[in-house]
Protein backbone atom coordinates (compact mmCIF):
# COMPACT_ATOMS: atom_id res chain seq x y z
CA UNK A 1 0.00 0.00 0.00
CA UNK A 2 3.08 2.50 0.38
CA UNK A 3 4.32 1.55 -2.88
CA UNK A 4 1.31 2.20 -4.46
CA UNK A 5 0.41 5.73 -2.42
CA UNK A 6 4.02 7.04 -3.10
CA UNK A 7 3.48 6.03 -6.81
CA UNK A 8 0.09 7.82 -7.20
CA UNK A 9 1.37 10.71 -5.47
CA UNK A 10 3.98 10.86 -8.31
CA UNK A 11 1.17 10.88 -10.79
CA UNK A 12 -0.72 13.53 -9.16
CA UNK A 13 2.26 16.36 -8.03
CA UNK A 14 3.11 18.23 -11.27
CA UNK A 15 6.46 19.37 -11.89
CA UNK A 16 5.91 22.86 -11.11
CA UNK A 17 4.67 21.67 -7.65
CA UNK A 18 0.61 21.56 -7.70
CA UNK A 19 -0.69 18.71 -6.62
CA UNK A 20 -4.00 17.07 -8.28
CA UNK A 21 -6.22 16.21 -5.44
CA UNK A 22 -6.92 13.99 -8.29
CA UNK A 23 -7.35 12.95 -11.96
CA UNK A 24 -11.43 13.20 -12.47
CA UNK A 25 -13.05 16.67 -13.72
CA UNK A 26 -14.01 18.33 -10.07
CA UNK A 27 -10.85 16.99 -8.56
CA UNK A 28 -8.40 18.56 -10.86
CA UNK A 29 -7.16 21.34 -8.55
CA UNK A 30 -4.73 21.87 -6.06
CA UNK A 31 -5.99 21.91 -2.30
CA UNK A 32 -3.82 24.07 -0.19
CA UNK A 33 -4.91 22.02 2.79
CA UNK A 34 -4.48 18.35 0.46
CA UNK A 35 -0.84 20.51 -0.90
CA UNK A 36 0.28 20.64 2.35
CA UNK A 37 -0.07 17.05 3.80
CA UNK A 38 1.42 15.58 0.50
CA UNK A 39 4.36 17.99 1.18
CA UNK A 40 4.91 16.30 4.70
CA UNK A 41 4.45 12.65 3.79
CA UNK A 42 6.47 12.97 1.07
CA UNK A 43 9.21 15.11 3.12
CA UNK A 44 8.69 12.25 5.72
CA UNK A 45 9.70 9.34 2.90
CA UNK A 46 12.45 10.61 2.24
CA UNK A 47 11.30 12.67 -0.93
CA UNK A 48 12.64 16.31 0.29
CA UNK A 49 12.80 18.08 -3.21
CA UNK A 50 9.76 16.57 -4.04
CA UNK A 51 8.16 18.59 -0.70
CA UNK A 52 10.13 21.62 -1.62
CA UNK A 53 8.29 21.98 -5.31
CA UNK A 54 4.95 21.87 -3.65
CA UNK A 55 6.11 24.11 -0.66
CA UNK A 56 7.14 26.82 -3.71
CA UNK A 57 4.30 26.41 -5.86
CA UNK A 58 2.28 27.27 -2.66
CA UNK A 59 4.25 30.43 -1.88
CA UNK A 60 3.52 31.86 -5.33
CA UNK A 61 -0.63 31.43 -5.47
CA UNK A 62 -0.52 33.17 -1.64
CA UNK A 63 -3.00 35.87 -1.47
CA UNK A 64 -1.48 39.12 -0.07
CA UNK A 65 -3.09 38.96 3.36
CA UNK A 66 -1.09 35.72 3.56
CA UNK A 67 -4.21 33.19 3.60
CA UNK A 68 -5.44 31.20 0.31
CA UNK A 69 -7.85 30.90 -1.68
CA UNK A 70 -10.06 27.52 -1.54
CA UNK A 71 -8.39 25.82 -4.51
CA UNK A 72 -6.11 26.59 -8.04
CA UNK A 73 -5.68 25.95 -11.00
CA UNK A 74 -2.93 23.26 -11.54
CA UNK A 75 -1.09 26.13 -13.78
CA UNK A 76 -1.00 28.29 -10.85
CA UNK A 77 -2.35 30.83 -13.08
CA UNK A 78 -5.59 31.40 -10.79
CA UNK A 79 -7.62 30.76 -7.90
CA UNK A 80 -10.90 28.66 -9.02
CA UNK A 81 -13.49 31.01 -9.16
CA UNK A 82 -16.39 28.95 -7.79
CA UNK A 83 -18.23 31.38 -5.15
CA UNK A 84 -15.82 29.21 -2.44
CA UNK A 85 -14.53 31.55 0.16
CA UNK A 86 -11.44 31.42 1.57
CA UNK A 87 -10.12 28.53 4.29
CA UNK A 88 -8.77 30.01 6.91
CA UNK A 89 -6.89 26.43 7.73
CA UNK A 90 -4.71 26.70 5.32
CA UNK A 91 -3.12 29.43 7.59
CA UNK A 92 -2.56 26.69 9.67
CA UNK A 93 -1.32 23.49 6.98
CA UNK A 94 0.95 25.89 5.32
CA UNK A 95 3.07 26.52 8.43
CA UNK A 96 3.14 23.10 9.85
CA UNK A 97 3.88 21.40 6.44
CA UNK A 98 7.26 23.83 5.99
CA UNK A 99 8.07 22.97 9.56
CA UNK A 100 7.34 19.29 9.10
CA UNK A 101 9.86 19.58 5.64
CA UNK A 102 12.55 21.30 7.26
CA UNK A 103 12.62 18.56 10.24
CA UNK A 104 13.08 15.99 7.85
CA UNK A 105 16.00 17.87 6.62
CA UNK A 106 19.49 17.90 7.81
CA UNK A 107 18.11 21.09 9.95
CA UNK A 108 21.95 22.35 10.22
CA UNK A 109 23.01 22.45 6.95
CA UNK A 110 23.44 25.42 5.22
CA UNK A 111 20.83 24.15 1.79
CA UNK A 112 17.98 23.77 4.39
CA UNK A 113 18.37 26.89 5.97
CA UNK A 114 19.00 28.71 2.66
CA UNK A 115 15.90 26.93 1.45
CA UNK A 116 13.83 27.72 4.96
CA UNK A 117 14.91 31.27 4.27
CA UNK A 118 13.04 31.10 1.10
CA UNK A 119 9.90 30.05 2.32
CA UNK A 120 9.77 32.57 5.24
CA UNK A 121 8.43 35.33 3.67
CA UNK A 122 5.11 32.93 3.12
CA UNK A 123 5.36 31.68 6.75
CA UNK A 124 5.21 35.24 8.64
CA UNK A 125 2.61 36.03 6.46
CA UNK A 126 0.72 33.04 7.50
CA UNK A 127 1.16 33.30 11.19
CA UNK A 128 0.39 36.77 10.77
CA UNK A 129 -3.20 35.83 9.56
CA UNK A 130 -3.68 33.48 11.80
CA UNK A 131 -2.92 35.64 14.41
CA UNK A 132 -5.42 38.57 12.92
CA UNK A 133 -7.70 35.73 12.83
CA UNK A 134 -8.66 35.13 16.30
CA UNK A 135 -11.69 36.93 18.02
CA UNK A 136 -11.88 38.16 21.40
CA UNK A 137 -12.45 34.70 22.40
CA UNK A 138 -9.31 33.43 21.40
CA UNK A 139 -10.63 30.72 18.70
CA UNK A 140 -10.28 31.67 14.76
CA UNK A 141 -13.16 33.82 13.22
CA UNK A 142 -16.28 31.80 11.47
CA UNK A 143 -14.63 30.16 8.39
CA UNK A 144 -15.41 27.29 6.06
CA UNK A 145 -13.04 24.46 6.54
CA UNK A 146 -12.85 20.97 5.20
CA UNK A 147 -15.80 20.28 4.95
CA UNK A 148 -16.52 22.93 2.65
CA UNK A 149 -19.99 23.43 2.99
CA UNK A 150 -20.47 26.36 5.78
CA UNK A 151 -18.84 29.38 7.74
CA UNK A 152 -18.31 28.06 10.87
CA UNK A 153 -15.97 28.22 14.46
CA UNK A 154 -14.90 23.99 14.20
CA UNK A 155 -12.75 22.09 15.28
CA UNK A 156 -11.59 21.53 11.79
CA UNK A 157 -10.10 25.27 11.76
CA UNK A 158 -9.06 25.72 15.20
CA UNK A 159 -6.90 22.87 15.13
CA UNK A 160 -4.80 23.31 12.42
CA UNK A 161 -4.71 26.65 12.66
CA UNK A 162 -2.56 26.26 16.14
CA UNK A 163 -0.25 23.47 14.78
CA UNK A 164 0.38 25.99 12.57
CA UNK A 165 1.45 28.99 15.07
CA UNK A 166 3.31 26.71 17.08
CA UNK A 167 5.25 25.72 13.57
CA UNK A 168 5.95 28.81 12.91
CA UNK A 169 7.63 29.81 15.83
CA UNK A 170 9.87 27.53 16.39
CA UNK A 171 10.73 28.52 12.54
CA UNK A 172 11.01 31.79 13.92
CA UNK A 173 13.77 30.50 16.71
CA UNK A 174 15.16 28.67 14.10
CA UNK A 175 15.94 31.84 11.50
CA UNK A 176 16.75 34.12 14.73
CA UNK A 177 13.40 36.27 14.38
CA UNK A 178 12.62 36.66 17.81
CA UNK A 179 9.74 39.04 18.08
CA UNK A 180 7.80 36.98 15.61
CA UNK A 181 8.39 34.00 17.62
CA UNK A 182 6.71 35.68 21.27
CA UNK A 183 4.03 37.05 19.37
CA UNK A 184 3.36 33.75 17.66
CA UNK A 185 3.85 31.97 21.01
CA UNK A 186 1.46 34.45 22.55
CA UNK A 187 -1.17 34.14 19.97
CA UNK A 188 -0.67 30.05 20.06
CA UNK A 189 -0.87 29.61 23.52
CA UNK A 190 -4.34 31.97 23.47
CA UNK A 191 -5.60 29.51 21.12
CA UNK A 192 -5.21 26.25 22.57
CA UNK A 193 -6.36 27.99 25.92
CA UNK A 194 -9.11 28.69 24.06
CA UNK A 195 -9.87 25.28 22.25
CA UNK A 196 -9.14 23.54 25.86
CA UNK A 197 -12.15 25.65 27.15
CA UNK A 198 -14.26 25.96 24.21
CA UNK A 199 -13.95 22.23 23.06
CA UNK A 200 -13.11 20.30 25.78
CA UNK A 201 -16.20 20.21 27.87
CA UNK A 202 -18.07 18.96 25.25
CA UNK A 203 -15.68 15.96 24.22
CA UNK A 204 -14.02 18.31 21.60
CA UNK A 205 -16.73 17.70 18.74
CA UNK A 206 -17.74 20.09 15.70
CA UNK A 207 -18.48 23.37 17.31
CA UNK A 208 -17.83 24.78 20.78
CA UNK A 209 -21.08 23.73 21.83
CA UNK A 210 -22.89 20.61 23.46
CA UNK A 211 -24.45 18.35 21.17
CA UNK A 212 -22.42 19.88 18.06
CA UNK A 213 -21.67 16.07 17.12
CA UNK A 214 -18.38 14.20 16.75
CA UNK A 215 -16.04 15.53 13.87
CA UNK A 216 -12.68 13.52 12.43
CA UNK A 217 -11.11 17.07 12.96
CA UNK A 218 -10.76 15.79 16.60
CA UNK A 219 -7.56 13.30 15.26
CA UNK A 220 -5.64 17.03 14.35
CA UNK A 221 -5.44 17.60 18.31
CA UNK A 222 -2.65 14.71 18.08
CA UNK A 223 0.61 13.88 16.39
CA UNK A 224 2.35 14.76 14.51
CA UNK A 225 0.42 18.52 14.35
CA UNK A 226 0.52 18.71 17.65
CA UNK A 227 1.07 17.53 21.49
CA UNK A 228 -1.85 15.90 22.32
CA UNK A 229 -4.28 18.31 24.39
CA UNK A 230 -5.54 16.85 27.70
CA UNK A 231 -8.30 14.31 27.18
CA UNK A 232 -7.40 14.39 23.32
CA UNK A 233 -7.37 10.39 23.45
CA UNK A 234 -10.49 9.87 24.82
CA UNK A 235 -12.06 11.98 22.46
CA UNK A 236 -10.52 10.46 19.54
CA UNK A 237 -11.77 7.13 20.65
CA UNK A 238 -15.03 8.51 21.20
CA UNK A 239 -15.48 9.93 18.17
CA UNK A 240 -14.33 6.79 16.29
CA UNK A 241 -17.12 5.01 17.91
CA UNK A 242 -19.46 7.42 16.75
CA UNK A 243 -18.42 7.46 13.12
CA UNK A 244 -18.14 4.07 12.32
CA UNK A 245 -21.01 2.88 9.94
CA UNK A 246 -21.97 -0.76 8.65
CA UNK A 247 -18.97 -1.33 6.33
CA UNK A 248 -16.18 -0.47 8.60
CA UNK A 249 -15.04 2.84 7.74
CA UNK A 250 -15.77 6.20 9.13
CA UNK A 251 -18.24 9.41 8.48
CA UNK A 252 -16.27 12.96 8.27
CA UNK A 253 -19.01 13.91 11.13
CA UNK A 254 -22.07 12.38 13.09
CA UNK A 255 -23.75 15.46 10.99
CA UNK A 256 -22.21 15.09 7.70
CA UNK A 257 -24.80 15.73 5.01
CA UNK A 258 -24.18 13.38 2.78
CA UNK A 259 -25.21 9.55 2.50
CA UNK A 260 -24.43 7.94 5.73
CA UNK A 261 -23.76 4.60 4.41
CA UNK A 262 -20.98 5.86 2.86
CA UNK A 263 -17.25 5.86 4.52
CA UNK A 264 -14.70 8.37 3.55
CA UNK A 265 -10.89 7.49 3.63
CA UNK A 266 -9.23 10.46 4.16
CA UNK A 267 -10.95 10.47 7.37
CA UNK A 268 -10.87 7.10 8.58
CA UNK A 269 -6.90 7.52 8.03
CA UNK A 270 -7.01 10.36 10.34
CA UNK A 271 -7.60 8.01 13.24
CA UNK A 272 -4.92 5.37 12.37
CA UNK A 273 -2.61 8.42 11.82
CA UNK A 274 -3.44 9.77 15.64
CA UNK A 275 -3.14 6.08 16.71
CA UNK A 276 -0.16 5.03 15.58
CA UNK A 277 1.33 8.08 16.40
CA UNK A 278 0.20 7.98 20.34
CA UNK A 279 1.67 4.85 20.36
CA UNK A 280 -1.76 2.51 19.85
CA UNK A 281 -0.37 0.38 17.08
CA UNK A 282 -3.07 -2.29 17.37
CA UNK A 283 -6.04 0.03 16.75
CA UNK A 284 -4.19 1.82 13.90
CA UNK A 285 -3.48 -1.56 12.52
CA UNK A 286 -6.59 -2.34 12.30
CA UNK A 287 -7.60 0.86 10.72
CA UNK A 288 -4.94 0.50 7.95
CA UNK A 289 -5.76 -2.98 7.09
CA UNK A 290 -9.32 -2.05 6.23
CA UNK A 291 -7.99 0.78 4.19
CA UNK A 292 -5.86 -1.77 2.58
CA UNK A 293 -8.75 -4.41 2.18
CA UNK A 294 -10.90 -1.63 -0.09
CA UNK A 295 -8.30 -0.39 -2.37
CA UNK A 296 -9.37 -0.66 -5.79
CA UNK A 297 -8.15 -3.67 -8.47
CA UNK A 298 -5.43 -1.61 -9.60
CA UNK A 299 -4.63 -0.94 -5.84
CA UNK A 300 -4.94 2.67 -5.56
CA UNK A 301 -7.38 4.20 -2.60
CA UNK A 302 -10.40 5.99 -3.63
CA UNK A 303 -11.75 8.77 -1.89
CA UNK A 304 -14.77 6.95 -0.40
CA UNK A 305 -16.18 3.17 0.29
CA UNK A 306 -20.02 2.64 -0.25
CA UNK A 307 -22.22 0.90 1.81
CA UNK A 308 -21.23 -2.39 0.11
CA UNK A 309 -17.59 -2.26 0.15
CA UNK A 310 -16.98 -1.00 -2.85
CA UNK A 311 -14.29 1.78 -4.31
CA UNK A 312 -16.26 4.88 -5.50
CA UNK A 313 -15.56 8.40 -6.27
CA UNK A 314 -12.26 8.97 -7.33
CA UNK A 315 -8.87 7.00 -7.04
CA UNK A 316 -6.04 7.53 -6.78
CA UNK A 317 -6.98 10.39 -4.37
CA UNK A 318 -4.11 12.61 -2.67
CA UNK A 319 -5.33 13.52 0.61
CA UNK A 320 -5.83 10.16 1.62
CA UNK A 321 -2.36 8.67 0.08
CA UNK A 322 -0.42 11.14 1.92
CA UNK A 323 -2.33 10.59 5.46
CA UNK A 324 -2.22 6.94 4.93
CA UNK A 325 1.92 7.67 4.38
CA UNK A 326 1.97 9.10 7.38
CA UNK A 327 0.33 6.46 9.45
CA UNK A 328 2.60 4.15 8.10
CA UNK A 329 5.55 5.97 9.09
CA UNK A 330 4.00 6.46 12.97
CA UNK A 331 4.03 2.73 13.37
CA UNK A 332 7.54 2.26 12.82
CA UNK A 333 8.92 5.23 14.10
CA UNK A 334 7.70 8.59 15.76
CA UNK A 335 6.89 11.11 13.21
CA UNK A 336 8.22 15.15 14.44
CA UNK A 337 5.77 17.44 16.03
CA UNK A 338 6.04 20.81 16.54
CA UNK A 339 6.77 21.84 20.34
CA UNK A 340 4.16 23.55 22.57
CA UNK A 341 5.73 27.41 22.71
CA UNK A 342 7.15 27.79 26.10
CA UNK A 343 4.80 30.42 28.57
Amino acid sequence: MAVRTLLDLHLLVRPNGAVAAGWHSMWKYSWPRDSSWVAVALADTGHGADALRILDFLGRVQRPDGTWDARYLLDGSSAVSDGRPAELDAVGWVPWAVWSWFAAQRPGSRPALAQLAALWPMVKAAADAAVRSLAPDGLPRRSMDYWENSDEVTLGTAAPVLAGLRAADDLADTLGSDRDARRWATAANRLAAAIESAFGPFGYQRRPYEGSGADAAVAFLGPPLQVPMPAAERAVRTAESALRIGNGGLLPGTGWPGNPTTAWTAETAFFALFYASTGHHQQAKRILAWLDAHRTRLGALPEQVDARGRPVSVAPIAWTDAVVLLALLAQDHQLPVPPVPAG
